[in-house]
């Protein structure tokens, strides 16, 4: 688990473009489990395909796959920023 603190990103923060890397999940449910299994994992790199207009539901490219979340799903996964397609 890592210190929210220290990340000062979430899912609620991504835009199109970005490429993110997780640092940790905070929590412990089935659907954190369920995410996990399907590859959102400490260190795992992902960009950011598409966000929906009224930002929910966001689509994200990993491992060869891509997988759409809703916010409240991955409201748990402490993020990191790689790059910042506004400012890039």
């Amino acid at each position: 688990m890592v210190n929210e603190a220290l990340s000062g990103l979430t899912f609620r923060d991504v835009r199109p473009g970005m490429t993110v890397r997780i640092l940790g999940v905070s929590g412990d449910t089935p659907e954190l489990r369920r995410l996990q299994e399907l590859g959102l994992t400490p260190g795992t790199v992902f960009q950011v395909v598409r966000v929906a207009p009224l930002g929910d539901p966001v689509e994200i490219a990993l491992r060869g796959y891509r997988l759409c979340l809703r916010r409240s799903e991955a409201s748990a996964f402490l993020l990191e920023s790689l790059n910042d397609p506004l400012t890039a």
